[in-house]
């Protein structure tokens, strides 16, 4: 006996009232509403109500360990900010880092993606892809720990070297000009993997018989890169650089571990400054505000690349 012919009366009624009750459910325009339902309320939960709350504390001093009061000042925290020289210094060692990292591993992981791309015969291929691609798979504190070590100018793999051949050591993270940019070759080591895997992806959507044709005609890889590349890879390697310029704009961990964000304040970018304001200092409203400006100047990024974006595409 069928659940059908189980049912009584009542149930086949409430059945069916409840069908119709429901029948709109049926249409797939109310049906895919319906399915966007808790991803909105995730959206709303765990981004919308603590950004609201991350923009009204800017306006208020708020330090977490006194126990007193919020106590509205409006403008206050922002003007600290932008008339703090610590600021404006992390501010531009972040700039510094951003536009040298991503210009860096833009360059490189579009010549290794041609490389690769060339060679797809070559023995030894896939496992070679695998061990480049390793790098960017590593948790960041445990390569800043593991490079921390190989910079150190007593036991340090890199000063062995540079003692054996030049007779001299230099004290890569202890020194104020030789700080950053030992952590942007870090940097570089560990994301470059990233922009050769969306160079790949460029050179994927290109049309087959269009690089057949350019290799018959051996055009060099930067005449590929322009006229045959871009044109239908450009969406995907600038949405690789924008993601890793939004990245390195944020990045922290890796500096943190290596120097703390000295000597000095040589390494200090703006997302350590960010966590000594919020939980060194425990100024929270004052961490609120500095962490609107880093939002806007995010945000800022990525309207210029959709604008440069658009821009090509209409030129085309």
């Amino acid at each position: 006996m069928d659940a059908s012919s189980a049912m009584g009366p009542g149930d086949a009624g409430f059945l069916t009232r409840f069908r119709e009750k429901f029948l709109f459910l049926e249409n797939p325009k109310y049906l895919q509403h319906l399915l966007l339902v808790p991803v909105l309320i995730f959206f709303i939960v765990w981004n919308v109500i603590p950004l609201l709350w991350l923009v009204g504390l800017s306006f208020y001093k708020y330090v977490l360990v006194t126990g007193e009061p919020l106590k509205f000042i409006g403008l206050t925290n922002f003007k600290e900010i932008f008339g703090s020289f610590e600021i404006w210094h992390a501010l531009s060692n972040t700039f510094f880092f951003v536009i040298i990292g991503t210009l860096s591993q833009t360059v490189l992981g579009i010549i290794l993606g041609f490389l690769f791309w060339d060679s797809k015969d070559l023995p030894g291929r896939r496992f070679a892809l695998t061990l480049i691609f390793t790098p960017m798979i590593l948790a960041p504190l445990a390569t800043g720990s593991f490079f921390k070590l190989i910079y150190d100018p007593v036991f340090g793999i890199v000063n062995y070297f540079l003692k054996s051949i030049a007779g001299v050591t230099i004290d890569f993270l202890g020194s104020t000009a030789w700080a950053l940019p030992s952590v942007l070759i870090v940097d570089t080591w560990m994301w470059t993997p990233f922009m050769m895997m969306m160079t790949l992806a460029a050179l994927g959507s290109v049309p087959k018989a269009e690089l057949e044709a350019a290799e018959v005609e051996n055009l060099s890889w930067y005449r590929r890169l322009v006229h045959v590349v871009l044109p239908h890879g450009k969406f995907i390697l600038m949405l690789g650089i924008l993601l890793r310029t939004i990245d390195a704009f944020k990045s922290m961990d890796i500096i943190f571990t290596m120097t703390g964000g000295g000597p000095g304040n040589a390494t200090e970018l703006i997302g350590i400054t960010l966590y000594r304001q919020a939980f060194n200092a425990f100024t929270m409203g004052k961490a609120s505000a500095l962490a609107i400006i880093a939002l806007l100047i995010a945000i800022s990024f990525t309207s210029i690349y959709l604008y440069i974006l658009q821009k090509k595409e209409e030129s085309m």
